[in-house]
């Protein structure tokens, strides 16, 4: 299960090119990390892959998934989970009926979906929390119940944009290894974004400055 961009160009609406003729191929199981300074196009980039991309932008290219080509089909149905700079919970929701939320439909019964909430928050290191409210959460287990809630909507790729950043120092180092780590056992590819080089050297793969 590889992620390939192939020829994938994007202008800007005002015509300018912010990335040209990229050809990049991401192994399963391995975190490709997209470095480069602010405004070269790096967010941009994973938006076209996901199926986001704002109106007015021009793609030209390929995006293939484990052989499809994806490039023209809407987001919701390409199969690619993303993590965001910011965990956002549904702050009406327990943490475990967050998690419940990211649970692909194909996954059917009661008991089964219940059981894979709390075989998540288990592997996040939080079970016995799935009754919590969010806003009750730290930002470190936050983030673990963000990543996990992705990874339980089953996805064949995974997009990280800036998923640290609004981490305290402290907890960074942790939840840095955990989504690397969970990334790599689940066998599926991923693009990081990032400006830190201690992301992109956990994450283990290789490195693409864009310019």
């Amino acid at each position: 299960m590889s992620l390939d961009l192939v020829g994938l160009g994007i202008r800007h609406p005002d015509g300018n090119a912010l990335i040209d003729d990229l050809n990049l191929s991401v192994a399963p199981g391995t975190v490709t990390t997209l470095t480069g300074p602010s405004g070269v196009g790096k967010s941009t980039l994973l938006n076209a892959v996901g199926g986001h991309l704002e109106a007015g932008f021009r793609l030209r290219g390929r995006v293939v998934l484990n052989g499809r080509d994806i490039t023209d089909l809407p987001a919701e149905r390409r199969d690619i989970g993303v993590m965001f700079q910011q965990a956002v919970m549904f702050p009406h929701l327990s943490v475990a009926d967050n998690l419940a939320f990211g649970l692909s439909p194909k996954l059917r019964g009661r008991g089964a979906r219940k059981a894979a909430v709390a075989k998540a928050l288990d592997l996040a290191g939080l079970a016995g929390l799935g009754d919590r409210d969010p806003a009750t959460l730290s930002g470190g287990q936050r983030a673990r119940v963000a990543l996990m809630r992705t990874m339980l909507a089953r996805p064949r790729a995974v997009l990280l944009d800036e998923p640290f950043s609004a981490l305290d120092p402290e907890r960074r180092h942790e939840i840095r290894e955990f989504v690397m780590a969970t990334i790599r056992r689940s066998g599926i590819p991923a693009l990081l974004v990032t400006h830190d080089r201690q992301d992109a050297d956990a994450a283990g793969g290789p490195v693409i400055a864009l310019t």
